[in-house]
C-alpha cells in the first residue's frame, strides 16, 4: 500500500455586493447573505483549521472583471492561508495583479473556453499559480456566471489542457451547487481519472458522508463546500480532523 496525499477541503466564500451569500444552481436571484463582513468569515474558518480558502467574485463572473475586490484583499491581509480566486478573470493583467496582492492561485473558468491560449500563457507565466473552472450542466461547459451554455464536454476540455502546466481543475455541477443534495461523485472521479490534473470537486458538498465518498475515490484531491458549512450541516473542524488521516492506496 502507498500513502497518497489527504484530500484538501476548501472553505467557500462567494462574494456579491461586498457580502458573503450563497446561491442555488448559480441563480443570482436566489440570494442567502451568512456575513457582512466576509474576512470575518474567512478568519472563523482559518480558525477552525482550514489550509486553504475558495473565493468566488460572483459579481466579477458576470461583469467580466473584478468589482469585490475591496472584500478579497480584505480576507488576503486576515488570513495567513493561501487562497485561490475566481470570477472575472479575463486577461493577464488581471491575473498578475492579483497574483501580486498575495493571492495563491487564480482561477480561470470563461475565458478556458473562449480564449485557452490565455490559460496557457498564464501557467507557464506563474507556474503552480493557475486553476482552471470548469463548471457545468449536463457535461457541456457553461460560461460567464454560468449564464451561457456551450457545447463542448466538460472531459475534452480538461484534456486538451492536460500539457499546459495547470495547477487543478475546479469541477461544479451547477445543478448540485447550494442545493445542498450531494456532489456528482461519479462524473468528478471520472474527469479526475481521465486526466492526470488534480481535480477538486465542487457543488452539492454538504456532509462528512459527501466528503468521505469523495475521498474514498482515490482520485480526487479536494472538496469545495459553502453552504453547509454555513448552515452547520456540515462541522469544518470535524470535517478537517477526517480528511487528516492519510489515506492508503495499493
Amino acid at each position: 500500500m502507498r500513502k497518497v496525499a489527504p484530500m484538501i477541503l476548501y472553505p467557500a466564500i462567494d462574494l456579491k455586493d461586498g457580502q458573503a451569500v450563497r446561491l442555488v444552481h448559480g441563480d443570482m436571484n436566489q440570494t442567502t447573505v451568512f456575513n457582512d463582513d466576509p474576512a470575518a468569515q474567512a478568519r472563523a474558518f482559518v480558525d477552525a483549521g482550514c489550509t486553504w480558502l475558495h473565493l468566488v467574485d460572483l459579481n466579477g463572473a458576470f461583469a467580466g472583471t473584478p468589482v469585490n475586490a475591496a472584500p478579497v484583499e480584505a480576507i488576503l491581509k486576515a488570513c495567513p492561508v493561501p487562497a485561490q480566486l475566481g470570477g472575472g478573470i479575463r486577461d493577464m493583467a488581471t491575473i498578475e495583479a492579483w497574483l501580486d496582492k498575495g493571492l495563491a492561485r487564480v482561477i480561470l473558468g470563461t475565458v478556458a473556453v473562449e480564449n485557452p491560449d490565455l490559460v496557457r500563457q498564464a501557467a507557464r507565466a506563474f507556474p503552480g499559480q493557475v486553476a482552471v473552472g470548469l463548471d457545468a450542466r449536463g457535461g457541456r461547459v457553461a460560461t460567464r456566471g454560468w449564464a451561457e451554455e456551450t457545447d463542448v464536454m466538460v472531459t475534452d476540455l480538461a484534456r486538451s489542457f492536460e500539457d499546459a502546466g495547470i495547477a487543478a481543475i475546479i469541477y461544479t455541477d451547477i445543478l448540485r451547487d447550494g442545493a445542498m443534495k450531494g456532489p456528482n461523485i461519479a462524473a468528478t472521479a471520472d474527469l479526475a481519472r481521465a486526466v492526470s490534473i488534480p481535480v477538486i470537486a465542487s457543488g452539492g458538498v454538504s456532509s462528512l458522508a459527501d466528503l468521505t465518498a469523495l475521498r474514498d475515490t482515490g482520485v480526487i484531491a479536494g472538496a469545495i463546500s459553502g453552504r453547509a458549512l454555513y448552515d452547520g450541516a456540515l462541522d469544518l473542524a470535524q470535517a478537517l480532523r477526517m480528511l487528516a488521516e492519510p489515506r492508503s492506496r495499493a
